[in-house]
């Protein structure tokens, strides 16, 4: 490309933000991490630009260099070692899938309608949702409290429905425990 044609990469920034935004935002369902994605593309354009030689639209420029932020960010993520998440669950559950003994579900023999109506109960309650991991926090807030559905959350936090229904799924587990653990065996 000649020095006096040089593109434009404000005009680039304007132009296709919003379209590499949605495809991030698809390919990794999280809204932060396509926004900060978006920006690192634009880092490594401003970069690359005098490599830059015009044989491609520069569309097709910025949709390469965010497709490879893509596929790096998914091969981290699995060499990455197990979250304190998953190491969590990973105490419910033995390899086969089946609960760990001692963390098998107790009968709870309260009546549900007399446990709501119980001051303590609720502050116990309270105190397990707040230990929660912020995101499961919401999505369980969210559901129960606010009474929101789910695609409404989902949006709201920028995630999948799979990975809503995981991390509700994980929330629950974690709450069980510690209502067992800080209500009927207190």
């Amino acid at each position: 490309m000649k020095p006096d044609s040089m593109p434009d990469l404000e005009n680039w920034v304007e132009e296709y933000t919003g379209g590499l935004y949605s495809w991030a935002l698809h390919k990794t369902s999280d809204a932060e991490l396509a926004k900060d994605m978006v920006q690192d593309t634009f880092m490594a354009a401003a970069e690359k630009i005098n490599n830059f030689r015009g044989d491609s639209t520069p569309k097709t420029f910025l949709f390469s260099i965010l497709n490879h932020k893509i596929i790096d960010h998914y091969r981290k993520k699995i060499n990455k070692p197990i979250s304190m998440e998953d190491q969590q669950l990973s105490t419910f559950f033995g390899s086969e899938g089946d609960w760990v003994n001692d963390k098998k579900p107790s009968e709870w023999n309260e009546d549900e309608s007399s446990l709501l109506d119980d001051e303590d109960f609720q502050l116990v309650l309270n105190n397990c949702i707040e230990d929660l991991p912020e995101k499961w926090n919401a999505c369980v807030t969210s559901k129960y409290l606010m009474d929101k559905k789910t695609e409404e959350i989902c949006q709201e936090l920028g995630i999948s429905t799979t990975n809503y229904w995981q991390m509700m799924h994980r929330a629950k587990l974690q709450l069980r425990e510690c209502i067992e653990n800080n209500w009927f065996q207190k």
